[in-house]
């Protein structure tokens, strides 16, 4: 498959909102970043669609074309039907403004449309198959291919609008390039499949870009064409409108929208509930006007289409029926390990659910049940990490150990000085029983609030202040801490208790060693003065001597 989607990597934000919208699941989440799995991927555009960060891009081809115009064959651009719900104009005002970026001409993909709805009829006319899927959708197609080989005998072996649209001009113009505009990005990778009808692929988005970039402004008019009711294929239900149904006929005609439905619908096929039916098949909800490069930003499926089911005719382009379009899709083999049911258990267990009960279900993850998450894990498609509740769990039970054992109390208050947490190093300072007793009642009732109300007014915190709690006659080393952001106080408290009682013994040591210095240095000075006047020395020189002696003692 070629590539046409990638991640920018810088800008995924590890949401899982690709995988929740992801029908089949193909995108692998590893090293904090979302990837598409490309052999698994049908190309329905959904994680282009949803990323909230931008962090998908389709692959632009529009420097592709621009090589081709630059080269002496003629450019002649096929334009999907759709075109009219995104630009608002005709298809004259269109080829006018292709013609100004360097296209030999541009016609309506419709075409190709009124040559495939032909080939459908016919097979209805035959009566040959129980049921026939249309095959204008390459998602569809690749979806099938890929995931419900065993539904690829229902599915139409004909080409789809574009490849037969190209085919088709390219019989007209043998020497001519094609270049296909539309709102899908598996036409790309459907260009790049069958390669040789369709020579390059660009959305309405690259078109749009490139008439920005060259200053081209397209005209406000809107022509009108009474055979052209192929126009009506981009809307869930248009192939249908547009088909001639003999009366005689005894197939079910359904239109299917959406992967999820399509999804459905070919789960019942296979399970043998559906018989005799001719099913309009969209990967797209609304069909190809709600393509997911239908200006990505700017949908309006009621407005859209109106504007298509204006702007069709009542009968049929003028075509050549008698051109080969005959397609066969074949299988693509997918290569995915399937893990056995102690796998997936324990897989569950590391996640921590050891019980059904704890297999909530909840898509947090983008699965749509644990145990699909599981077999995604097996698959490496996923990491444990991805469950939100187990995340969420392993946080609280980590955060309550740390705060539960830490030696120091902790108390976190609300902006109303409440106490909504209070650990076990906090109840045993204070001497609190239970942390019932004190939940959700004022911090009076175990505190002085000043401290408390000064950091609240201030925005300053306090750090590593000296208190003396005399209530518990304790003495703590307090912080307080206001988060602004979550509209809490928290409070640690070291109790220092036992240091502030040494310390306090050592200075009553000092102090009474102090008062024995002072009588050993009176008593002393009166034996010195005695025999300093025997020895006839002045006594000065000896009190200044023990006067420093003594001084030290007190520095101690």
């Amino acid at each position: 498959m070629s590539e046409c989607l990638r991640l920018k990597k810088s800008n995924c934000k590890n949401c899982y909102k690709c995988i929740r919208h992801c029908p089949v699941k193909s995108i692998r989440f590893s090293g904090n970043q979302a990837n598409i799995v490309s052999d698994e991927c049908i190309l329905c555009g959904q994680c282009f669609v949803v990323c909230p960060q931008n962090a998908k891009e389709i692959i632009d081809d529009t420097e592709k074309a621009k090589v081709l115009i630059g080269e002496e064959n003629p450019v002649i651009a096929s334009i999907a039907p759709s075109f009219i719900a995104n630009y608002g104009v005709g298809i004259s005002s269109v080829r006018n403004a292709l013609k100004k970026l360097g296209f030999f001409d541009a016609e309506e993909t419709s075409v190709g449309a009124t040559i495939v709805k032909k080939q459908y009829e016919k097979m209805i006319a035959k009566n040959n198959k129980n049921i026939i899927i249309s095959s204008c959708c390459h998602t569809v197609n690749l979806l099938i291919q890929k995931y419900f080989p065993s539904c690829l005998e229902y599915l139409a072996d004909v080409m789809s609008p574009m490849m037969a649209h190209c085919t088709d001009i390219k019989k007209r113009y043998p020497n001519a390039k094609t270049v296909f505009i539309g709102p899908c990005v598996s036409k790309k990778d459907e260009a790049s499949m069958y390669s040789g009808t369709v020579d390059c692929v660009l959305t309405f988005e690259e078109l749009t870009k490139w008439f920005e970039a060259e200053n081209i402004t397209l005209e406000n008019e809107t022509d009108s064409d009474e055979n052209s009711r192929a126009r009506l294929f981009p809307t869930t239900g248009g192939i249908l409108k547009t088909m001639d149904k003999p009366e005689n006929s005894d197939y079910t005609y359904i239109a299917v929208d959406g992967t999820e439905n399509c999804i459905a619908a070919l789960k019942d096929i296979q399970e043998g509930n559906i018989s005799k039916c001719f099913i309009e098949m969209s990967s797209c909800t609304g069909s190809c006007i709600g393509g997911p490069v239908m200006e990505k930003f700017h949908r309006s499926p009621v407005r859209d289409f109106k504007a298509v089911s204006d702007y069709a005719g009542s009968d049929d382009f003028v075509v050549n029926d008698k051109l080969d379009i005959s397609k066969t899709y074949s299988r693509i083999p997918l290569d995915k390990p399937v893990p056995s049911e102690s796998q997936i258990k324990t897989i569950l267990n590391q996640m921590g659910k050891t019980r059904p009960e704890h297999e909530l279900n909840c898509g947090s993850c983008g699965y749509n049940t644990c145990r699909e998450k599981a077999v995604a894990v097996y698959q490496g498609k996923a990491d444990l990490s991805m469950c939100l509740p187990f995340l969420k769990d392993r946080a609280e039970n980590f955060s309550d150990n740390i705060i539960n054992n830490t030696p120091n109390a902790i108390i976190v208050l609300n902006e109303s000085l409440e106490v909504q947490q209070i650990n076990r190093a906090a109840l045993s300072l204070m001497n609190i029983r239970n942390a019932s007793d004190v939940l959700g009642e004022q911090v009076i009732r175990i505190l002085d609030p000043k401290d408390f109300m000064d950091v609240k007014l201030s925005g300053s915190n306090i750090r590593d202040k000296h208190v003396y709690l005399a209530e518990y006659n304790k003495y703590a080393e307090e912080t307080i801490i206001y988060d602004r952001e979550y509209h809490v106080l928290m409070c640690i408290m070291r109790d220092i208790t036992a240091e502030e009682t040494q310390k306090e013994r050592k200075e009553q040591i000092s102090r009474q060693t102090i008062d024995v210095t002072d009588k050993v240095i009176d008593k002393q000075m009166r034996v010195v003065q005695e025999i300093a006047s025997l020895l006839g020395e002045t006594v000065a020189e000896t009190k200044v001597a023990l006067t420093k002696l003594k001084e030290s003692l007190k520095d101690e």
